[in-house]
């Protein structure tokens, strides 16, 4: 036990580092990946999900609007919110505050630094994807049961992005390319990767594109968890997916931290 203890010590002091800067400045990023994600579910799923609702679209299998888009919208403001927590804040790290550069004056490795800055972001992940799923059990837009289900696939959605975003942000030399990432990147994959509608109706090359990308696979199980919609292919597979993508940043992570940090 001790041994543990003791190998992990240092990515918990990263984290409680973390933690502390947090509580001065929580209201912003509190605002930005809670607060607006679920003012966003009660327009869409109670606004346009009425006309939705009206119209009776098959695809939504007997269930209303609302309850389609609540566990999709939980998987993509995790998928945000792993990017917001590993762009800037490894960039500040790096290059504004170059907190990182000093705390490798201290007996922290590069390492230690990509371990805890994931601790974080899970319990970031965490945080926000449950206040979610009270929030979605609220608008009635699922059981307490299968929001709480749902949890777990938002917060493996998160980190299978926060992961490769901290090991490529490490690396760059300009903020321009961040920027290029949230409008290129991230909110292409926000609207065509199943949260709002099935990537069925995708165009047959675009389809194959949402399927490849981890937020599909992150909504596909919390919507199978929250509404009990099976899953476009066998839960195992969406599961190892993710898995794929969360410990292959998190290592690429590593190299890319050492790399760039030690010189």
């Amino acid at each position: 036990m001790t041994v543990t203890t003791t190998a992990y010590r240092p990515a918990l002091l990263v984290l409680e580092a973390r933690a502390r800067a947090y509580a001065r400045t929580w209201l912003i990023p509190t605002v930005t990946t809670v607060v607006a994600p679920l003012l966003f579910l009660a327009a869409m799923g109670l606004g346009l999900g009425g006309l939705v609702d009206r119209r009776g679209a098959a695809d939504l299998a007997g269930g209303s609007y609302l309850a389609f888009l609540a566990p999709g919208l939980l998987a993509a403001s995790a998928m945000q919110a792993g990017v917001q927590e590993s762009a800037w804040p490894v960039r500040l790290g790096v290059h504004w505050q170059k907190t990182y550069v000093a705390a490798l004056t201290t007996p922290l490795a590069p390492r230690d630094l990509v371990d805890g800055h994931l601790l974080w972001v899970a319990l970031r992940l965490l945080a926000g994807a449950a206040a979610f799923a009270v929030a979605a059990v609220v608008l009635g837009a699922a059981d307490p049961a299968g929001a709480a289900l749902a949890v777990g696939p938002g917060v493996l959605t998160g980190l299978a992005v926060a992961a490769p975003v901290a090991a490529w942000t490490v690396t760059l030399e300009r903020d321009h390319r961040l920027i290029a990432l949230i409008r290129f990147g991230v909110t292409p994959l926000f609207l065509f990767s199943g949260t709002f509608f099935p990537i069925a109706q995708l165009p047959g090359p675009l389809r194959a594109v949402a399927a490849a990308t981890p937020l599909w696979h992150g909504v596909e199980l919390a919507r199978a968890a929250a509404v009990a919609r099976p899953p476009a292919l066998p839960a195992a597979v969406h599961l190892a997916y993710l898995a794929a993508w969360i410990v292959g940043g998190w290592l690429v992570a590593r190299h890319t931290f050492a790399r760039r940090l030690i010189r």
